[in-house]
């Protein structure tokens, strides 16, 4: 499988800058630092929450949808999702003027279903991920919709390495870059860049504890299907991963750490009272690493964290962030 080169990184920024954002980066100086880490250390934030639709997901799908043909565009496009990718497609057929249905799972985030109907989608609720593939299959095969797969195929890669890509270009000499993973899209791209810009530079993956589906399948040696699990961070949770994105992981992912669903939502209480933002847990996970089981190691260094994601309606978020506060009150990456 071939990996996608600068050339092609760089040709697949031209080509989405249109309907993207370059998300800033935020050098991170406060007490929660300070009390965690040495005065040397250097904490990069790079913002992909606030990217069109609230996550790093419009890159890859304005990527696929760009791809699409006359016809294909006539027939629409589909796809699948927790919720942040349904959101993102529903986007990018927006775009370019074709029409989503969208296959959500039926415990997603009310704001994020209701996101996606805003854009235009048609939304349908399934009661899981396997289930929810398998309609999906029924609607390319009956309606001749394109699917847009959710982090699979060297497109989204491509279009993933453009956050990083933005990253190494806003902080040079990183020495570590620590992002969430869920089927790995993301971290194929980033990492995948990282390596060919900075071969040195250290890439750390971060997975839900619940989760681990990337961790087994690195251990396993190829991709792996996981049983329907339970975590706050439900965009960090596929039932499996898949051969391209798992292979480009393999390659330039240095090493996956798990954090718990306590960690995620002290990191999201973390954001919001040092940072003021407003994340879902998925966007809270770098951080939970960063300040639990990367700390030692990411003393001293210059870190880029990818805060990925803020889809998350406002009930939810009180009542996550407040397990959070519990959750350091509790001695929950304590300093």
């Amino acid at each position: 499988m071939k990996a996608p080169d600068l050339a092609t990184i760089r040709a697949t920024r031209g080509a989405i800058t249109p309907y993207i954002l370059r998300t800033p980066v935020h050098h991170w100086r406060s007490g929660a630092v300070d009390a965690r880490f040495s005065p040397d250390t250097g904490l990069h934030l790079k913002l992909e929450l606030f990217q069109r639709t609230g996550t790093f997901k419009a890159r890859g799908a304005i990527n696929n949808v760009l791809a699409m043909d006359a016809a294909a565009r006539q027939r629409g496009i589909t796809a699948i999702s927790a919720g942040n990718h349904a959101i993102a497609a529903s986007y990018a057929a927006a775009c370019v003027g074709t029409h989503a249905k969208v296959v959500m799972i039926r415990t997603a985030n009310p704001a994020r279903v209701e996101a996606a109907r805003v854009l235009g989608a048609e939304v349908i609720l399934a009661e899981d991920g396997p289930t929810g593939f398998r309609m999906v299959e029924d609607i390319v095969r009956d309606e001749g919709r394109t699917f847009i797969h959710p982090f699979e195929g060297p497109r989204v890669t491509a279009a993933t390495a453009t956050c990083g890509l933005e990253l190494h270009e806003q902080v040079a000499n990183l020495d570590a870059v620590v992002v969430p993973i869920g089927g790995g899209g993301l971290c194929s791209g980033v990492s995948t860049v990282t390596k060919l810009l900075n071969p040195r530079c250290k890439v750390f993956g971060v997975e839900p504890r619940a989760t681990q589906v990337m961790t087994k399948s690195l251990a396993a040696g190829s991709p792996q299907t996981i049983g329907q699990v339970s975590t706050i961070a439900d965009s960090l949770a596929p039932p499996m991963t898949t051969p391209y994105c798992f292979e480009m992981c393999r390659r330039s992912l240095d090493e996956v750490v798990l954090v718990s669903d306590d960690d995620m939502a002290a990191g999201m209480a973390v954001l919001f009272s040092d940072m003021k933002l407003a994340v879902e847990p998925a966007g809270a996970a770098t951080t939970a690493a960063a300040f639990g089981p990367l700390r030692e190691r990411l003393q001293g260094l210059r870190v880029g964290l990818i805060i990925c994601g803020a889809n998350i309606d406002i009930d939810g978020f009180h009542e996550l962030v407040k397990r959070g506060q519990q959750a350091l009150h509790d001695g929950v990456l304590s300093p």
